[in-house]
């Protein structure tokens, strides 16, 4: 998922990553073993390079955490565009589309064995790195099962049921979710949720069969009536009064989640590891029950090699290892990332797992569970683009005073002047 930010700090990040390139020290330099690692920020890409440096002492990665991962995006466009561009890049799934229109920027990975290794993933994550021609432009490392993290402590002080599946028999809908988030208020005078745009539109628009593409790769976000419903349950949540109104992982938002200004927030898989860093003090007190309507994805990233990278082998050496099923299976022990090699699914490390910070939660079935009867989407050139006009339009009623009855129309106003 990817916020708008100010332009201000938009520019910074750019600043940034072009100071942060190859041959500026250390890794990259060109002993055929080190490389240059671009990725987003607030994922802890660091334990999985501390965790192939462990094994490969001779080996030197210089890590950039450039920004969010939509800064991330922007700055590989401009290094692309002329500048330094690094030997590894981290590209988040919604960003991904523009740079396979690209192929002539990206190392074919088939060249360097993709097509031994490309059926261990889940094969739709695996489509979306493959251009037109066939080329193969990215390793998927993760996928975003979704489920509801919440605050035992504050669901019991509302004489909610406490155990997840109990919690999760609350919700089974998104508008079963907002009567849930009314009677938490009415009985605490609280916000249930941190947001209506992230934590209810985003994930029931992710839930969809077709989103803002056809099958056919035509747009339709505008007459799609699954993105049409999942933004109207993005209004209802916004004007029933049971939101705190904060941007997700604004700073805001983080003192929030640390302070049980909220009780239920949308957690893709990989956003535990988030509300563990977040917010520490709160181990124990969060548990984790289904999502309403029960499947869905949010997030997921890939791993792509620049055209002009100084190191693609060492690159490439790194992404075979660390994103092989096992290495995989590993990062979710790690980080909790879900993997996206189904041969994984059924191993004890990952079907038994529980995690203590929230309330031994068994996160490994969880989240697989929550891929299974998911009915993939096409994501396109501008879905990341277009997605951000309805989270905007769904802000801006929930804090700024925005018009409910045209917010659709403004976001479809909006959307066609940002796409053209």
């Amino acid at each position: 998922m990817t916020l708008r930010l100010p332009a201000l700090l938009v520019t910074a990040a750019l600043v940034l990553a072009a100071a942060c390139t190859p041959g500026t020290g250390g890794g990259g330099g060109g002993d055929g073993k080190s490389f240059e690692f671009w990725s987003f920020a607030a994922i802890n890409q660091k334990v999985s390079v501390d965790a192939y440096r462990a094994k490969h002492a001779d080996v030197e990665v210089k890590l950039t955490e450039v920004g969010t991962s939509t800064e991330t995006a922007q700055a590989l466009t401009t290094a692309l565009a002329g500048g330094k561009v690094p030997d590894l890049v981290l590209i988040q799934g919604d960003n991904l589309p523009k740079f396979v229109q690209q192929p002539q920027n990206f190392v074919d990975l088939r060249t360097l064995g993709a097509d031994d290794i490309k059926g261990d993933y889940l094969d739709w994550v695996m489509k979306q790195s493959v251009a037109k021609d066939g080329e193969v432009l990215g390793i998927p490392t993760d996928v975003g099962g979704m489920a509801i993290a919440y605050r035992t402590d504050l669901f019991a002080a509302a004489q909610l049921p406490t155990d997840p599946a109990a919690a999760g028999a609350l919700w089974p809908t998104w508008d079963a979710f907002i009567e849930t988030g009314k009677r938490y208020k009415q009985a605490t005078g609280k916000a249930f949720t941190d947001n209506a745009a992230t934590s209810v539109f985003y994930q029931a628009v992710n839930q969809v069969s077709e989103k803002y593409y056809s099958e056919g790769r035509e747009l339709v976000y505008d007459r799609n009536p699954q993105v049409r419903a999942a933004f109207d349950v993005g209004i209802k949540a916004a004007t029933a009064g049971i939101t705190a109104g904060q941007t997700s992982f604004e700073s805001a938002w983080s003192a929030g989640l640390a302070q049980g200004q909220y009780a239920a927030v949308a957690a893709p898989s990989w956003m535990l590891n988030t509300i563990r860093s977040t917010a520490p003090d709160t181990k124990g007190k969060w548990a984790i029950a289904k999502i309403p309507g029960g499947a869905g994805n949010w997030g997921g990233s890939y791993l792509a090699i620049p055209k002009r990278a100084k190191n693609p082998q060492a690159a490439w050496n790194y992404i075979k290892e660390m994103q092989s099923p096992q290495g995989q299976l590993d990062h979710f022990g790690r980080v909790g990332a879900l993997p996206s090699t189904p041969s994984v699914y059924q191993d004890e490390k990952l079907a038994s797992s529980k995690d203590p910070f929230f309330t031994d939660a068994p996160t490994g079935k969880i989240y697989t569970d929550s891929l299974l009867g998911l009915k993939p989407f096409y994501i396109g050139p501008d879905s990341a683009t277009i997605g951000q006009e309805f989270l905007n339009a769904i802000t801006n009623v929930e804090q700024s005073g925005g018009n409910p009855a045209t917010a659709w129309d403004d976001a479809v106003r909006n959307i066609k002047t940002a796409i053209g």
